[in-house]
């Protein structure tokens, strides 16, 4: 080689550096670059293709093309198979080839797709920065069948230069894709702290989560709480695919649930796991956060019972009692004197004792004993306290969320008053069941039932009472009843809450 010649191949490889380091954007780099070296080298046709699979390669730039290889919007060159990808593939190309038969080429000249332009041989060189291999430059000129050494030479020069901003421009878009992921993060938890409730976050990562980052889907699970628990395991360890990012949610050092992430377009990269991971530790944060806030309003909720219990039993209990006995003793003296006023004597004190026990029915509502042994043993020793026998149905203890089996706790109990105040009849069946929607209870006894159109007030308001428990977690509840037959209250709460209109928030 000649000193001219020296001269010339360090001023282009001076150029393309020059070239390559102007912009960071991938597709314009390559494109750029592309022409600037067809121009120092005096060649007329180029392309490049970049290799993120031996599945897949796209074609990321090109100049110069034939008809022949460029008609239907380059279709020829962004689908089916040639020599230089399969040696790629195979390990086989390494390093810059002398000539290659171009596969395109010859389907070209075959099928008559149109003029070649002479073209009919390619040189290949492979991009790569020593380490990492990311796909393959064709060069190309009418009629040329030959490269020589040194024009090899310095194509292996201009494609390891090439292969180098690649991998620079690869790390710069990654760093700038992690800050803007970072910064839509920060956005997104602002809305998850804002959740009141396990649905509120859910519907926050489903809603706004896509919103601000354009996933395809979101799914939420978290155990006894909300959502359907995903067909995989659940680990501790953040999974990040290219079609799935999966984050545990973890509690006291357990894992209680995941959420699940597809992403739309563009598939996630290793370089994700970082934002997944400091996702994880908000929604596990926020999770703890709701949990204790949750824990607090229950212990609140427990306080405030107990002082109103404590206050009915120490005034209007022991007020009614007194009335019971004084009304008692009156009958003793009145009904010596006027047996029509023994008979008031005898209906005062029949409505105090009655009035007695259902205020301390309503006491025991008010502090349920055997609740927190769980729901079957609460309902049996309430319906003991009524004088009713109850009946269980059920395949399998249902494993409920604590907001269903309140719900359906006070549910039971205000059916169970109906049956003893109502039903004339002392046994009671209750069915407990669940599916992949939802927790179900069918309440069912065989007294004397009535006509629901003709019910009186007193009734309507009951099971006004418990519909509206019902509808609060977004459940569903309805009656049967015919007289003579008995009476059946169907209860089912979804495991997903409805959503709230957004005019309310």
């Amino acid at each position: 080689m000649s000193g001219y010649e020296r001269v010339e191949e360090l001023n282009i490889m001076k150029v393309i550096a020059e070239t390559l380091n102007r912009c960071n954007d991938m597709t314009v780099m390559l494109q750029t670059v592309l022409g600037k070296l067809l121009e120092l080298t005096k060649l007329e046709a180029g392309w490049i293709f970049l290799i993120d699979s031996p599945e897949e390669y796209v074609l990321a730039a090109h100049h110069g093309l034939p008809p022949a290889l460029s008609w239907g919007a380059y279709k020829p060159m962004c689908s089916g198979d040639c020599y230089c990808l399969s040696r790629y593939r195979n390990g086989k190309l390494t390093e810059p080839v002398n000539i290659i038969e171009c596969k395109r080429l010859n389907e070209a000249i075959q099928h008559a797709w149109g003029d070649t332009n002479g073209i009919t041989h390619h040189a290949t060189i492979p991009l790569g920065d020593g380490e990492e291999s990311f796909g393959l430059l064709n060069v190309a000129s009418p009629r040329k069948e030959k490269f020589s050494q040194e024009e090899l030479t310095l194509l292996q020069s201009l494609g390891f230069q090439i292969g180098t901003a690649i991998r620079r421009t690869r790390l710069y878009q990654d760093e700038r894709r992690r800050a803007e992921s970072f910064e839509k993060l920060n956005q997104l938890a602002g809305f998850l702290w804002s959740a009141d409730d396990f649905y509120d976050l859910q519907e926050i990562l489903e809603k706004d989560g896509r919103g601000i980052f354009g996933w395809s889907s979101v799914g939420c699970y978290i155990e006894n709480q909300m959502g359907k628990k995903p067909a995989f395991a659940l680990t501790e360890e953040v999974r990040v695919e290219e079609s799935l990012g999966v984050i545990p949610i973890t509690r006291q050092q357990v894992v209680t649930g995941a959420v699940w992430i597809e992403p739309a377009g563009t598939s996630f990269q290793p370089s994700d796991r970082e934002f997944f991971m400091a996702l994880g530790r908000h929604l596990t944060l926020v999770y703890e956060s709701i949990a204790l806030k949750e824990k607090r309003q229950e212990l609140l909720l427990h306080e405030e019972r107990k002082r109103l219990a404590r206050d009915l039993h120490d005034s209007v209990n022991q007020k009614l009692f007194s009335l019971s006995l004084t009304a008692k003793g009156a009958k003793e003296i009145v009904s010596k004197y006027d047996s029509s006023l023994g008979e008031l004597m005898d209906e005062m004190l029949s409505m105090s004792q009655q009035s007695l026990k259902e205020m301390r029915s309503l006491i025991w509502q008010l502090r349920p004993v055997g609740l927190e042994e769980g729901l079957l043993s609460a309902m049996k020793k309430y319906g003991e306290h009524l004088g009713l026998c109850v009946q269980f149905e059920m395949e399998r203890l249902p494993d409920w969320s604590r907001q269903a089996e309140e719900t359906l706790w006070r549910i039971s109990q205000e059916a169970m008053n109906n049956v003893a105040k109502h039903a004339n009849t002392k046994e009671v069946t209750v069915r407990l069941f669940d599916t992949d929607g939802g927790a179900g209870m069918t309440v069912m006894d065989h007294g004397s039932g009535f006509q629901i159109e003709a019910d009186d007030e007193r009734q309507t308001l009951g099971l006004i009472s418990m519909r509206e428990r019902a509808e609060l977690l977004g459940g569903e509840l309805a009656v049967r009843s015919e007289p003579e037959t008995g009476t059946t209250i169907d209860v089912f709460l979804p495991y997903r809450r409805e959503r709230r209109n957004e005019d309310e928030n």
